[in-house]
């Protein structure tokens, strides 16, 4: 990977100095607008929340914009040329962005404002778990090789997180345009009033559920929601695993608790055949429970957002779920 990204940052420099030399009044005229880059969808909608009216004429880039996970995103030469010319530069921070570094390295505008979302939140960073039942994944390890603490990346899918970071990238655009900083503000506050708004029909669901556990057959990036209102939680792995296949032990496991608790359905997320969650079902002893998804945000696209779709329509879909796999 780090072999890759050399030969692609060498190639970013060259295509730089070419452009530099042959292009000099394209150059400046785009070096006019405020540039910002985005890796993931949560991010650029929060983005145009705060620019609201775009003021600035600013120019956003989403660069997961064709439906590809972040654990399996590969930046492309065009990417990099992107995060080394911008003015405002706004990834995750987890493993899955371990490109990042080495991009930033380069970096052509010593002002660029970087926003690392796990940085933002600090300690309401959670590290990864493995809850009982769940399949761990194989991997191996060099010997007296030390474990390195992997942190769950999914922290757009709190509300309470969202809040938060909006208001880091608030205060990064004011930073990077200073004559709009007032306009950033008030839209910064005003989306965060409906996040927090969302956020209490969440707490008030939960509150009038019938059930206070959810269990998926599934990969599991939920687990910044659940905290968020104290719900407990099986799942058959982790948010960021490889994994495609549940063993009999872990299927087995999660059948037994669907007739111990009662429960009326089985999560899956967003792009999954469901094949676990229908084989989880076939072995519980009613086999009449619902496959639900609760949708991660990892495969919206750039036609999803000409759709209209939005962080917070995402979300008010995932509350209706929600709803159902607790009653």
């Amino acid at each position: 990977m780090k072999k890759t990204l050399s030969v692609l940052l060498a190639l970013v420099l060259g295509i730089t100095c070419m452009t530099a030399c042959s292009s000099k009044t394209v150059t400046q005229e785009d070096d006019t607008k405020l540039q910002i880059v985005t890796t993931i969808f949560p991010e650029y909608d929060w983005v145009m929340n705060v620019l609201g009216d775009n003021p600035a004429d600013a120019e956003v880039t989403m660069l997961l914009d064709n439906g590809v996970d972040l654990h399996s995103f590969q930046p492309t030469a065009e990417d990099i040329l992107k995060v080394s010319t911008c003015d405002v530069f706004i990834y995750v921070g987890g493993e899955s962005d371990s490109w990042v570094e080495d991009a930033l390295k380069e970096a052509e505008n010593g002002n660029m404002v970087v926003i690392n979302l796990l940085e933002a939140l600090g300690d309401s960073v959670k590290e990864e778990e493995l809850v009982e039942g769940m399949q761990g994944e194989e991997e191996e390890e060099d010997e007296g090789e030390e474990e390195e603490i992997e942190y769950d990346e999914h922290v757009w899918l709190s509300l309470q997180n969202a809040s938060v970071l909006v208001n880091s990238i608030s205060d990064a655009l004011e930073k990077a345009d200073p004559e709009n900083a007032g306009v950033y503000e008030k839209n910064a506050s005003a989306y965060i009033a409906q996040i927090n708004a969302l956020d209490e029909e969440y707490k008030a669901a939960v509150a009038e559920g019938g059930k206070d556990t959810l269990l998926f057959g599934d990969r599991f990036p939920f687990r910044y929601l659940v905290d968020d209102y104290n719900l407990n939680y099986y799942a058959a792995f982790v948010g960021c695993s490889a994994e495609t296949e549940a063993s009999f032990e872990t299927i087995t496991f999660l059948a037994d608790k669907l007739d111990e608790l009662g429960l009326p359905a089985v999560l899956t997320m967003e792009g999954n055949d469901q094949k676990i969650a229908q084989t989880i079902i076939q072995n519980t002893q009613t086999k009449n429970q619902k496959v639900l998804t609760l949708d991660s945000m990892q495969s919206v696209t750039a036609k999803d957002v000409e759709k209209g779709v939005t962080y917070l329509s995402v979300m008010e879909s995932n509350l209706e779920v929600l709803k159902e796999a607790l009653k």
